[in-house]
């Protein structure tokens, strides 16, 4: 597996640290980040601000690694040995992976927010103008329509946004009568057949859509917002019932207390909670957790009338099972079953 590095350097020489060393001098250490990467843009501008406000505080230096991967594959790598001290990711079942590695502790979600930094709902994207006339995740089933969303098996953000098509789907049932998961299994099913790209992150779906691929994407708001805002020229498109995307970060206690990072890792996850970090995922387009950015953002960000979360799916184990197993709804859905 490749694993995309970027070796960021503040205030200090070239000469490369290893991951698996502690601190070098007293007066300087490096924290590796492993997340996911739709992050990346927004870690870009806050990593800079941590590495300025720690430095004022302690006299310590900081080199960042970084490196950024679609969810799962992070989690998995991390798993398989690459020592991150921190990680964000997509989704709190990435996460648990590394509560059930031993690399973490189960407390990981008492802080603020129960551990999530960032929030986002799943939306589609079209061309300029919505010329397919796109309204709900219903349209996606249409003859013709040509969809992109990336590959849950690899990504955390399709699972969210496999997770929103399936929701829909139950929400479809209980307007005709009773919640029904045999009828979210068909409208994902109707969905999927239309599907055009499975990238194996969001990141890499994003991407596709720019060069031409597909009508629709069903993405993270937070990423159409990112490229509208650097002037591309799409349409976000709210659905009725969609989900709440919460995104996790955690200190990855057994690398950070072998690399002696301990301090500064709990440090700069606390920092991911201040109104200063929080105004920058704003400006990225996630959905601040900080009530105060919220507040000042809350025009931008419309709650729609159906939203749902994880728990109306039964919770993250529940999903993980019935959806996401070996012999779960996805792969009955990808085979045809």
């Amino acid at each position: 597996m490749m694993m995309i590095s970027i070796v960021a350097v503040m205030g200090c020489s070239n000469d490369e640290v290893s991951p698996s060393q502690s601190t070098v001098q007293k007066d300087e250490t490096t924290l590796v980040i492993g997340a996911y990467s739709v992050a990346k843009d927004a870690l870009s501008e806050i990593l800079p601000l941590f590495h300025k406000e720690w430095e004022q505080k302690t006299g310590q230096n900081i080199k960042f690694q970084e490196s950024y991967e679609a969810s799962g594959t992070q989690a998995r790598a991390i798993v398989g040995g690459f020592e991150a001290d921190v990680t964000l990711l997509a989704m709190e079942g990435d996460i648990e992976k590394l509560v059930k590695a031993d690399l973490l502790d189960e407390e990981w979600k008492n802080k603020p927010e129960n551990g999530m930094v960032t929030r986002s709902i799943v939306v589609m994207g079209t061309r300029e103008g919505n010329p397919l006339g796109i309204k709900e995740f219903t349209d996606l089933t249409k003859p013709g329509i040509k969809v992109v969303y990336p590959n849950p098996k690899t990504s955390g953000g399709a699972q969210w946004d496999i997770n929103a098509i399936y929701g829909a789907g139950l929400r479809l049932s209980e307007e005709q009568g009773k919640k029904d998961p045999e009828v979210a299994k068909q409208f994902l099913e109707k969905v999927h057949h239309n599907i055009e790209s499975l990238d194996k992150s969001g990141r890499s779906s994003m991407a596709a859509f720019e060069y031409g691929v597909g009508d629709v994407i069903v993405t993270y708001e937070n990423e159409l917002r990112a490229r509208i805002q650097k002037g591309v020229k799409y349409e976000i498109v709210v659905p009725k019932d969609t989900i709440l995307i919460e995104n996790p970060a955690a200190v990855i206690s057994k690398y950070a207390d072998k690399h002696d990072t301990r301090e500064v890792a709990e440090a700069f996850i606390e920092y991911l909670w201040s109104e200063e970090a929080q105004r920058i995922f704003a400006k990225h387009g996630f959905r601040p957790v900080n009530d105060v950015v919220y507040n000042e953002n809350i025009s931008e960000y419309p709650i729609p009338e159906g939203l749902f979360d994880i728990e109306y799916l039964g919770g993250w184990e529940y999903v993980r099972e019935t959806i996401y197993s070996k012999r779960g709804v996805w792969y009955q859905v990808l085979a045809g079953l």
